[in-house]
């Protein structure tokens, strides 16, 4: 559900040195889908970034075409498959009530309600960063948010491809956030051979829109190395 909004922090960053491309996943419903949309617009070869589900969008990349990936970043993200049984039916029930929202009242509304566990608690105060995280949710349809969460609910273990990573990638989170904690990512680095961990401070799961500058600063170093 996010778009160029949650990226434009970046967008705007002065001397990147690159050149950034924001994809659409459109009306796709799988994680494959997804990936094979970013594979017919990038560049041969290419560095891939992905936040949340676009982290195992990314790794779907990965997966599909290795050798046109040069570098990786994933950002607030995961890499299991939903794991069977009582804990993987807490999931899904938590993912069709936000989703039983935006049927009933709006996708507004479900991002009202979404947004209060994924920025860090000081922040549900601002106004501005709270507009900006719902407003970006509110340009996608109900529709769009059930595909979504279907391709979600039956993502493939990324595993193996985390432990098959040719290339660098760095792994990066807010320390405050809840939906993808740090240990998740310690998880997630501890499989990439040569990962790093940056932990941004102060921020939830929307940690470009929360915490531009030290996210911006991590992912110049990260490049330039």
């Amino acid at each position: 559900m996010c778009d160029h909004a949650f990226w434009q922090p970046l967008l705007d960053a002065p001397a990147l040195g690159v050149s950034c491309l924001v994809v659409d996943y459109g009306d796709a419903d799988t994680l494959t889908a997804m990936a094979q949309a970013v594979l017919a617009v990038a560049p041969p070869v290419f560095s891939l970034a992905g936040h949340s589900m676009g982290g195992r969008v990314a790794l779907e990349v990965v997966r599909l075409a290795p050798e046109r990936i040069e570098r990786l970043i994933l950002m607030d993200t995961g890499h299991l498959a939903r794991v069977p049984g009582e804990k993987g039916e807490t999931e899904k029930a938590g993912r069709m009530a936000l989703l039983a929202i935006a049927e009933k009242d709006g996708v507004r509304a479900m991002a009202a309600e979404w947004v209060k566990g994924m920025v860090h608690p000081d922040r549900l105060g601002d106004a501005e960063l709270i507009e900006a995280i719902v407003t970006m949710f509110e340009r996608k349809t109900a529709a769009r948010f059930a595909r979504q969460q279907n391709a979600l609910l039956s993502r493939p273990d990324g595993s193996p491809v985390l432990v098959g990573l040719k290339v660098p990638c760095m792994v990066l989170c807010g320390r405050q956030d809840a939906w993808a904690n740090v240990e998740q990512h310690q998880a997630i680095q501890a499989l990439a051979p040569h990962a790093s961990l940056v932990v941004i401070e102060d921020a939830g799961h929307m940690v470009l829109m929360e915490k531009p500058e030290p996210t911006i600063q991590a992912i110049k170093e990260f490049m330039s190395k």
